[in-house]
């Protein structure tokens, strides 16, 4: 398998592509492409990114291709089972699911005004009444999976997997933008950044040479 992948201090699509790439076991190629650099249009138009139009994370296996990091998560549960990805229990996995599917469509808030560096780490600024909305919504969720079950497992279902993967770039802007978050989720987003894939994502982050300036700030309205 490759997995094309933008920069790993920004892209936080690409981050949850990687993470299902790890979480399956699978062995594969890894290809990081600077995003927005001189040939950043031009390498867009090339075949192994026509299928997703040129966004990435883009997974090739074989003739197959699958994009968007939701659609490699399942893509990649049924290859090597999806006990791997998503909770055993039922109504867990509903829960899961469900929760996942909210994370990708949802927080835009959250993503505009707060986009990921993991690099960086800016003093706290009374976040947006948008943003707060956001939050305040996925503590929410954070809190129901925890309590109902994640037992005395480290993240929302106990075991690591695909519910996490969505959420932990979410996990990296609250310790870049100093968002205020209740001692349950600060724990539990320490549980997110110290996963052994989560330390060897950050540090490749710390390890590029690209600096894209639109990203280098603090929080914007």
């Amino acid at each position: 398998m490759k997995l094309i992948i933008g920069n790993k201090a920004y892209s936080s699509w690409s981050l949850r592509g990687w993470l299902a790439c790890k979480q399956s076991g699978l062995p594969f190629e890894e290809v990081v492409v600077p995003l927005y650099d001189q040939d950043w249009d031009r390498r867009r138009e090339g075949a192994e990114f026509a299928p997703s139009s040129g966004k990435v994370p883009i997974l090739w296996d074989g003739e197959a291709v699958v994009w968007d990091s939701l659609a490699i998560i399942e893509y990649l549960a049924d290859k090597v089972g999806r006990d791997r990805f998503w909770p055993a229990d039922e109504a867990a996995r509903a829960m899961a699911r469900s929760m996942a599917a909210e994370m990708h469509s949802s927080f835009i808030a959250l993503r505009r005004q707060h986009s990921m560096n993991i690099r960086q780490v800016y003093s706290p600024v009374p976040p947006s009444e948008a943003v707060v909305a956001d939050l305040s919504r996925i503590m929410e969720l954070w809190a129901q999976a925890r309590a109902r079950f994640a037992g005395d497992g480290q993240f929302l279902f106990g075991d690591f997997g695909a519910t996490d993967i969505m959420f932990a770039p979410v996990c990296t802007r609250i310790v870049t933008y100093s968002l205020p978050v209740p001692r349950f989720a600060a724990a539990y987003i320490h549980s997110v950044l110290t996963h052994p894939f989560m330390q060897d994502w950050i540090a490749g982050a710390q390890e590029e040479d690209w600096v894209i300036e639109q990203f280098e700030h603090p929080a914007r309205a």
